[in-house]
């Protein structure tokens, strides 16, 4: 479950790494594409708030398993 995660918030990170240069390139290549920009930024935003949901709901799905994991353990049935 750690290792998914990990990689659930690598994930994440380089999208918001491509988002975030995107933008800058955008920003400063000199061009009409100029114009493009602000959504990049607007974009990264936006994936920052989902990585957040993503990994509160992994955050709830890792810690309800380790609950279900231990009480299984501590049963009186083992």
């Amino acid at each position: 479950l750690a290792l998914r995660v990990f990689a659930a918030m690598f994930a994440g990170h380089l999208i918001l790494v491509l988002a975030v240069v995107g933008g800058e390139f955008l920003l400063f290549s000199g061009s009409a594409l100029v114009v493009a920009a602000p959504f990049a930024f607007v974009a990264a935003i936006a994936f920052t708030f989902l990585e957040v949901l993503v990994m509160s709901i992994q955050a709830y799905v890792f810690a309800l398993l380790a609950g279900v994991y231990i009480g299984a353990a501590v049963s009186t049935e083992h």
